[in-house]
């Protein structure tokens, strides 16, 4: 069997999963799993980039698409990931120096999807500025304070 992709998806209560894609090259037969990503990356085979991840190195001018795939999977093979996700490519963009917390990456989801990746690097940008090295939920009530004038209860 060979990967043929990997999507991220949100489920309820913002939980991760993913739907790895994989054929048999010598039938053609295409199957699915589904999971947390902690259990269903050992069917991933190789370096791949996720669904999501995919779709933004598709949209990127040819000239830089190529230099960048390579920087980021350099990155994702030094971090010992096999599935360049969304967020893998955040990191990359950052040289990994501002991780995320998980319940900031979950809330993240609630941001809607047009503003979300501008959300991410405001609050990463925020993070390195003020010498933190995790994106946290007090930092994204403060950043939403700062933008908004409010925050959550």
């Amino acid at each position: 069997m060979h990967t043929e992709g990997v999507e991220e998806r949100v489920g309820e209560n913002n939980s991760e999963s993913w739907l790895v894609r994989q054929v048999c090259v010598g039938c053609g037969l295409r199957v699915g799993a589904e999971g947390p990503p902690e259990t269903v990356v050992a069917l991933v085979d190789r370096v791949i980039w996720s669904d999501d991840a995919r779709h933004v190195l598709d949209r990127m001018p040819p000239y830089v698409a190529p230099l960048y795939r390579d920087e980021v999977e350099a990155y994702a093979k030094s971090k010992d990931q096999r599935v360049v996700t969304w967020a893998l490519l955040a990191q990359a963009r950052q040289g990994g120096a501002v991780a995320w917390d998980v319940e900031a990456e979950q809330r993240l989801h609630n941001v809607p999807a047009p503003v979300r990746a501008m959300a991410r690097m405001e609050l990463e940008r925020t993070a390195a500025d003020k010498g933190l090295s995790r994106v946290t939920v007090s930092l994204m009530e403060e950043v939403k304070a700062r933008y908004f004038g409010l925050s959550a209860k």
